[in-house]
Parts: structure tokens; sequence; C-alpha cells
């Protein structure tokens, strides 16, 4: 399975113009079966949404669910949503069928006040696509393990995120370790650029079940990198040395 990492410098609160960028993107993609873009990809990372988050059903939503249909993959990356009277933060995997999957991000991201505007979701959610059970999870997830333990229900997991450079060896280390301890594939995607609050350096990767990164988009804005995932080589990896039979027995309760 190919997958295509979009790692983007997202204008301000400029939802046609993020499309815009996104879509020559993806024209610069061909053969992917995934195809991932950043944390609030159409608006940056907004954490006073009034007058900057979409409206459900967002315009950046129907753009996800053409060029799904029309480039015959999934698309993936994570919208600013109003919807019945809240702001969410909202992973939309869109299928070329027609299908969709969404995730609200569960752990807000309260040292900026995500907190205080969106509401944080409860369901930890896995969906399959093209043989493949890929675990969808936003940004500042990737500091809580427990959330994305594998209780060998998932083969990759997909972090979308607006991650600062001022911790991104954070970014690179935590990519590395939820692949280890759950010997899975991860993608994580990380925008470029600036915005009113913060500098991003990207640092988008994707990283192999041993935590080795297979391969990385280092800093460069605007630009597509692709790589691909091998389910079998994932089997006869954790057949060959199988952590996850000893994991700790535990549940996780819903919020």
């Amino acid at each position: 399975m190919k997958i295509a990492m979009l790692q983007t410098d997202i204008v301000w609160a400029d939802p046609a113009g993020n499309r815009e960028k996104a879509s020559k993107l993806l024209d610069r993609v061909h053969g992917a079966d995934i195809c991932i873009l950043p944390e609030m990809f159409s608006t940056g990372f907004c954490t006073s949404p009034a007058g900057i988050a979409e409206e459900s059903p967002s315009a950046s939503l129907m753009w996800m669910r053409h060029e799904a249909a029309s480039r015959g993959c999934a698309i993936a990356g994570s919208i600013a949503m109003h919807e019945d009277g809240r702001f969410r933060n909202r992973f939309c995997f869109v299928h070329p069928d027609g299908k969709e999957d969404f995730y609200d991000k569960r752990h807000l991201f309260s040292y900026g006040d995500e907190h205080r505007e969106f509401t944080a979701g409860d369901n930890r959610v896995i969906t399959e696509f093209r043989g493949a059970r890929i675990l969808l999870q936003i940004c500042y997830d990737l500091r809580f393990p427990v959330w994305s333990r594998n209780r060998e229900d998932y083969d990759m997991a997909i972090y979308v995120a607006n991650w600062p450079v001022a911790r991104i060896e954070a970014w690179k280390t935590l990519l590395r370790a939820r692949a280890i301890e759950n010997q899975c594939y991860v993608c994580g995607v990380n925008r470029t650029g600036n915005d009113p609050y913060n500098t991003y350096s990207g640092a988008s990767a994707l990283a192999g079940p041993d935590g080795n990164v297979i391969v990385s988009c280092g800093d460069k804005e605007d630009i597509a990198v692709t790589a691909n995932i091998d389910l079998d080589l994932l089997r006869r990896f954790r057949n060959t040395f199988p952590v996850l039979k000893d994991a700790d027995d535990f549940t996780i309760d819903e919020l």
C-alpha cells in the first residue's frame, strides 16, 4: 500500500487557498492509496475558532469527497469544524467509494487553550482500508501512549499535526516510540511555515514497526512524499518477535 504525506505551509484562516494548495500537491502524487494532510489543513491550528472554523458540512470535507472519488484514493486530514453549536477538531478519513470515518481529537492541547473552545472526542476510531486497519490520531494524542495502545487491532497509526519547531525533537522521538511499542507502522504528517503563534518545520515521517524511519519530508514546504507499507512484512515481524502477545491486559474507559 502506497502512502502519500502532503506536508504544506498552511495559510492562516484561508480554507479556499489551502484547498488549492492541497490540490496542487495531489497532482504530484501518482498511484497512492492514501493521501494524508496535516491537522486543521484548511485553516491552521485555530484555538479561537469563532469565524475561522468551517461550518458543517464543511466545504473542505466536500472537497475531500471529490478528490477521493476522482483520484481513486483515500484522503485524510483534520478540519476545525463547527457543528451543533460545538467546535471539534475532526479527523476525516474519506474513502474513494464515499464511505467516511471521523475521529474527534481526544486530547485537546490545554497548553494552547484548545480545550477552552473545542469539545473532546470520546471514541477511539480504527478504519479499514484496502486490507489495512488504521488508527486515527491527532497531534497531542501522540504524547499519550495508553490511548494508542495496540490491542492487536490495527496495523498503522496516522498522526496529523501542527507540531511546532520548539518541540520537534519530541515529535520525531515519539513517532518512533509509538511504532516500536505497538509493532505497527506510524505515519506522522506535520505542517511547515508560520501562523500567528508558532513556527513549524515539518519533519513528517513514516516509521516501520521496528522504529526505523522509512521516509521523511524534512523541513521542505509544500512537498508530497510517498512510501510503501508492507502488511505481509508486518505480520512476519510480529510473528517472529511477538511482543504484543506479552502486553498488559487492560481496557481504556471512554470519556
